[in-house]
């Protein structure tokens, strides 16, 4: 390795891409090549940078394997960026075989943290939290550590343990200090900045109130029964009911909820759950039958009474009802705390994160476009979806499979 491409990687690790780029900027062999990649995703120039490092790794020769696994890392993690996850991560575990068997054990780390990123955009969670307990991070660079450490924030978060988010929080911070890369720093700053916000809204009869994460792991443990429209399902205690695929019985539960502790007519509850502003007898025959699937599927947190004018949620042993709503309205709550996070989605990978055909997404951005609530970039399989920053709330809960509900 010469003076400098050795100049050039210094300043990379230390987070100054200009300064690796004044070095090797006029220079096409392959490590040159890979920096100048690296560079400029750091600068989020991505799809030069996906270039750059695809002519490297056709630049390496057969006996570079090292280096050809180098550049695969690299390209994964723009990948990433780009948030396209479509591809197999099959090629980046393979890398991270080859850099561990030839005891490059700081990049193999770092492959398999993109690897755990990626489970985490797509709402992978215990799949990442397994992933993360195999890491050995013993002697790995503070950047790396840091790295670890919020990802193991997220998992915690997003299945509302706030206090173990706030240890590794503390210990990312600590290891981002030593690093010294201030847009890592900021990094944590903004998710040690999510504990203190507002992430739900408890409803109440006379009116809303904004709960933070550790208010919402409280109640979740009151043994309190919630109507969880964050993530569409019934929860008391340890016992979880999903409803996120049925609909109409989450429509239906979620109007009794709100009325307890009285009840609703069923004129009302026709209009909230088939949304008609005429109900007739096909109607009231329809919500007989959804009434009784809703009560086989509930018996065990409650009992769905009839009244003399509609029906009324009674919790068992006694329990309060308490409806917890996101800190966004719209159907589309989920669709914008993805596209939140500041960076290009594009269709494919926001169907992968949600779970929902693309055809169902594409109407959903089209809506939100005529909205002005996102904007599109590009055109054909080149476009990609963003959306301004959401300031002064979280929307953790929103994200895929943030709670143990499916």
């Amino acid at each position: 390795m010469d003076s400098l491409i050795a100049a050039a990687a210094r300043a990379l690790a230390a987070g100054d891409s200009l300064a690796a780029l004044k070095r090797v900027s006029l220079r096409d062999d392959p490590p040159a090549l890979a920096l100048r990649g690296i560079a400029m995703a750091q600068l989020g120039e991505h799809p030069r940078a996906r270039e750059l490092l695809r002519r490297a790794a056709r630049g390496f020769g057969a006996h570079e394997e090292m280096s050809r696994a180098r550049c695969v890392v690299a390209a994964a993690e723009v990948a990433l960026a780009m948030r396209d996850l479509g591809g197999s991560p099959r090629s980046l575990a393979a890398a991270a075989a080859t850099l561990e068997a030839r005891a490059d054990r700081a990049n193999a780390l770092h492959a398999r943290l993109i690897a755990v990123r990626r489970l985490l955009l797509l709402g992978r969670l215990e799949e990442a939290a397994a992933a993360l307990g195999r890491l050995d991070t013993r002697g790995s660079p503070p950047t790396l550590l840091a790295v670890t450490e919020l990802a193991a924030a997220e998992v915690a978060l997003r299945t509302l343990r706030t206090a173990a988010a706030q240890a590794a929080l503390a210990r990312a911070q600590e290891a981002a200090e030593r690093a010294r890369v201030p847009a890592l720093q900021a990094e944590v700053a903004e998710a040690r900045a999510a504990l203190d916000r507002p992430a739900a809204r408890r409803f109440q009869a006379g009116g809303e109130q904004p709960l933070r994460l550790h208010e919402i792991e409280a109640l979740f443990a009151s043994g309190a029964l919630v109507l969880d429209a964050c993530r569409r399902g019934l929860r008391a205690g340890d016992t979880r009911l999903p409803l996120a695929r049925r609909p109409l019985l989450f429509a239906l539960a979620r109007a009794l909820a709100e009325a307890w502790p009285g009840d609703l007519d069923r004129n009302t509850l026709i209009e909230r759950v088939f949304r008609t502003r005429r109900p007739d007898e096909t109607h009231r025959a329809r919500l007989r039958v959804e009434i009784s699937r809703l009560r086989a599927l509930v018996k065990s947190l409650a009992h769905v009474q009839a009244s003399p004018r509609g029906f009324a949620l009674a919790p068992r042993d006694g329990r309060e009802v308490v409806v917890l709503v996101p800190p966004i309205d719209g159907e589309q709550a989920s669709l914008l705390a993805l596209l939140a996070d500041g960076a290009a989605w594009s269709t494919s990978a926001l169907s992968l994160a949600l779970d929902a055909s693309q055809r169902t997404v594409q109407r959903a951005l089209v809506e939100l476009e005529q909205a002005s609530r996102v904007r599109s970039i590009g055109r054909a399989r080149a476009q990609r979806w963003l959306s301004s920053p959401l300031a002064g709330f979280t929307t953790i809960l929103l994200l895929p499979a943030s709670l143990p509900l499916e």
